[in-house]
């Protein structure tokens, strides 16, 4: 399994089908119209779907993912069974067959989650015709997709790790854990610490619930831009939980050590909800970015389908970036110093440690980051460009003011969250440099998530009216 151990596996040998050779053909041709009968066949369906406005109904909405997920689950296995019997070249490499198995337990598990939803849609229409139209709205429908979708990824994410701390099992050179040196701090400030980052960390739990909640129960905040929000402080909440809790744990045991398994896990979630929250704050920008430039056509543009497409994609993106960098990291052999100098498994630091070649790793973060770090801030500073520009064409005070009111509160984030990453860029390379990178990194995982729910509680007006309006509720009701 590991490159630079001759004991480990680098391949796999598929023994096929149970044909005798003459047979080969015959079975390659019909396995070939099988395969493209399904991927033509489902394509014409959601076609059909996406341009017959009478089709727009829950169950086709539902029967169009289906076919694109039965496509994309045949697309895992046939091509490379057809292609084996073709070369008579029946070798699987490691990481191919790793990720033959995420993406066939993913497709597979997703069939069976639509197929529940369809169910359920079936019965709503049939057993509450009445309320049909009501229960079955395009948020309930569209929320489903993306449970079956999480639940999907997280049960291949578990199958797959195990697999691959499975394969690596027996393999003695290997290892099967890695210590966190942790914060540089000395012995007699552990407590005083430990009670500030569990502060940071509550407060941020506290403080984004806070700001879902507020946008679940104000009806005034069913906008997209609260829309948006409330999505990232549900990633803020995640993505300090993938660090925090081990952290606080070990500060307090004195116990720096965490498994293969978890390790790898923790880079999988920080790259995924990181992913996110810079798709998202990308994704705010644009909705800000037509609220100001385009205010007669933003209700039509940013429209409940469009918010919803955007989060999906997020998603989407952000899984798949994070999976593949955790299969990379996988792949590589750590037999020698297993000493972590940082408070969590950071992807740089874990490539330093390996005693694999590691070019394919640091290739990939450098094209990915491009595409995940700065596009999407790119974006954000063309359309703040922009927002610029159509401010300065406003004559009347009242008109800037609320403009950079309606911005304010998203720029400080923006800032907040890419001047971290852009402190980490940066940083020199020195004796010191790991203190600063650990330095920067607590402000990222834990400082930004926390200060968020203050900057759109503390200037936004809106999120302030609707924090009045619930306490004033419980203060006189009954």
């Amino acid at each position: 399994m590991r490159r630079d151990n001759q004991s480990s596996l680098s391949e796999f040998l598929l023994l096929g089908l149970p044909i005798r050779p003459e047979q080969q053909d015959m079975f390659f041709a019909l396995f070939l119209g099988m395969y493209l009968t399904t991927v033509l066949g489902n394509l014409l369906i959601i076609m059909l779907i996406r341009l017959d406005s009478h089709l727009h109904t829950p169950m086709y909405f539902f029967l169009s993912h289906l076919a694109f997920t039965d496509i994309s689950f045949s697309s895992v296995i046939a091509p490379k069974m057809l292609m084996n019997m073709r070369t008579q070249n029946q070798s699987i490499s490691y990481a191919g067959c790793i990720s033959q198995v995420y993406f066939y337990i993913f497709f597979a598990d997703t069939d069976s989650f639509l197929l529940t939803s369809m169910a359920y849609d079936r019965y709503m229409a049939i057993c509450h015709p009445l309320h049909y139209t009501t229960i079955m709205s395009q948020s309930l429908c569209f929320l489903l997709v993306i449970v079956s979708c999480v639940l999907s990824f997280a049960n291949a994410l578990l199958h797959t790790l195990l697999l691959a701390h499975l394969m690596r099992r027996d393999n003695q050179s290997s290892l099967s854990e890695f210590l966190l040196l942790g914060l540089p701090i000395r012995p007699e400030q552990q407590d005083m610490f430990f009670a500030l980052f569990l502060g940071m960390y509550l407060t941020t739990v506290l403080g984004n619930l806070l700001i879902i909640l507020l946008i679940r129960l104000d009806s005034r905040l069913h906008t997209p831009m609260y829309f948006f929000l409330s999505h990232l402080a549900l990633t803020d909440i995640s993505f300090s939980s993938v660090i925090a809790p081990k952290m606080l744990m070990n500060m307090q045991t004195q116990n720096q050590s965490i498994s293969y398994a978890g390790c790898i896990s923790q880079v999988y979630f920080y790259i995924f909800f990181a992913d996110i929250d810079s798709f998202l704050l990308t994704s705010m920008a644009y909705d800000r970015y037509m609220a100001v430039c385009h205010p007669l056509h933003y209700t039509t543009i940013m429209s409940q389908s469009l918010c919803f497409w955007l989060v999906i994609v997020s998603w989407v993106l952000s899984f798949g970036n994070a999976l593949l960098h955790t299969l990379l990291l996988a792949h590589l052999s750590f037999c020698g110093d297993n000493t972590l100098p940082h408070f969590f498994c950071d992807l740089p630091t874990l490539l330093k440690l390996s005693s694999s070649d590691t070019s394919t790793n640091e290739l990939f973060i450098l094209t990915v980051g491009v595409v995940v770090i700065t596009l999407p801030f790119i974006c954000i500073l063309v359309s703040y460009g922009h927002i610029g520009a159509t401010i300065l064409r406003v004559t009347s005070t009242k008109g800037i003011c609320k403009a950079l009111s309606t911005c304010g509160s998203h720029l400080s984030v923006v800032s907040l969250y890419y001047g971290a990453i852009i402190g980490l860029c940066v940083s020199p390379s020195s004796s010191d440099s790991n203190s600063k990178d650990v330095i920067v990194g607590v402000f990222y995982t834990l400082g930004t998530p926390m200060l968020n729910p203050f900057i759109y509680s503390l200037r936004n007006q809106d999120m302030k009216r609707a924090l009045g309006n619930i306490l004033s509720k419980g203060k006189f009701s009954p």
